[in-house]
């Protein structure tokens, strides 16, 4: 079983908390939007995911597992 990373869009305000944890994953870019630059990280990388879900001042990001 794999998983991913999802954004809410609509809730996300772009504050880069997340690239700040994990700049591979999450990127905000010149036009003030997320980016999600692997949808499927490395399993390595599941702790710093999940790190950037519990820091997200808006709660716009989770792990679904598939």
């Amino acid at each position: 079983m794999g998983w991913r990373v999802v954004v809410d869009m609509d809730l996300c305000e772009s504050n880069a908390v997340c690239m700040g944890i994990l700049p591979d994953v999450f990127e905000v870019r010149d036009d003030d939007l997320l980016y999600v630059l692997e949808e499927r990280p490395a399993d390595a990388d599941h702790a710093k995911v999940a790190e950037a879900v519990a820091r997200c001042p808006k709660q716009a990001i989770r792990i679904a597992e598939d």
